[in-house]
């Protein structure tokens, strides 16, 4: 087992704890999202995991080891992790290259300078290798961060909404090289995000949050699957939710459907039309059944009533 959280207690103030006794673990060469809605715990989780903050009871055991926690170490931080968090502590009178490169030996000048611009071309920044981070955007800061974190091939790698400050083109492009990458070198990822869809064909296991309470633990396709609440179903996006009632109105098994969960069929359901949107992909569609609004995607535009399927 790479990572073990034991019985921990977590408070930021004496009234108002955030984790009571949280227990999770996670195995190695996985690549584990931490998700849930601002404020949850993510972050904080975190920083406890790396040794930044203090906990009050409980354990975290990283590679059969103890931690201690800042209480313990004489520096901030454990040996055979590296964080990522939303700021970036770049060295600002450095280069890029210079930046990736801090914590690579100097005994082979060539093979360093080989692997920084390997590593440089893992977050597709290999033309900025001689740019100081000040003339850089967040996002292109954030993935010079990741590249130096890289570079010492930790066990343990933990980056707090990495994609955060990327736009949709550039975050495409780094989350297949970054996860084949950790893959290769056998790294253990921890990811938080409160994007689960932009990264769900990557991840091995999704851990879900809800202030500070483990609500769900399981693989990607059974946490989208069957969401063990409304807070999970919502974070993968837009959802139609039924309440008790309404689904036993409807003849269903779950309390929550996707768009493309309910699908036009000849025997069925009617329902009448009250927009339909192209948004790329697909149409979005708002119909009525049953005085109640529900969303649908489909490939062709709809107009006036239709029958749908519940799947």
């Amino acid at each position: 087992m790479l990572l073990e959280i034991n019985n921990l207690f977590f408070s930021y103030t004496k009234d108002n704890p955030l984790f009571q006794n949280l227990n999770l673990r996670f195995e190695e060469n996985r690549i584990i999202a931490l998700a849930g809605e601002s404020g949850c715990g993510k972050s904080t989780l975190l920083s406890l995991i790396y040794g930044l903050f203090d906990w009050g009871s409980g354990e975290i055991i990283f590679n059969g080891t103890r931690l201690l926690g800042p209480k313990g170490n004489l520096v901030p931080g454990e040996s055979e992790m590296k964080f990522v968090a939303q700021n970036f502590d770049l060295m600002p009178y450095a280069t890029v290259a210079e930046n990736v490169g801090k914590f690579i030996s100097n005994i082979n000048l060539t093979q360093k300078k080989e692997t920084v611009m390997e590593l440089l071309e893992v977050v597709g920044l290999q033309e900025f290798a001689h740019v100081l981070p000040k003339n850089l955007s967040g996002g292109q800061q954030q993935r010079v961060a990741i590249a130096r974190a890289l570079s010492v091939l930790p066990k343990l790698l933990i980056l707090d909404e990495p994609f955060s400050n990327l736009d949709f083109p550039r975050k495409i492009e780094l989350r297949e090289r970054l996860f084949r990458y950790v893959k290769q070198q056998g790294i253990s990822l921890i990811i938080s995000t409160h994007e689960l869809q932009d990264i769900m064909p990557w991840l091995d296991q999704i851990v879900i949050l809800q202030d500070g309470r483990l609500i769900q633990n399981d693989s990607p396709e059974e946490t989208y699957r069957n969401p063990y609440n409304t807070y999970v179903a919502k974070l993968f996006g837009e959802v139609n939710i039924f309440s008790e009632d309404e689904a036993q109105t409807f003849g269903l098994s779950k309390f929550s459907y996707y768009p493309k969960e309910i699908r036009i069929s000849q025997d069925g359901l009617n329902a009448d039309v009250l927009e339909s949107r192209f948004a790329g992909n697909y149409y979005w569609n708002k119909i009525m059944a049953k005085d109640k609004e529900l969303i649908i995607y489909t490939d062709e535009k709809l107009v006036d009533t239709i029958t749908i399927a519940f799947e």
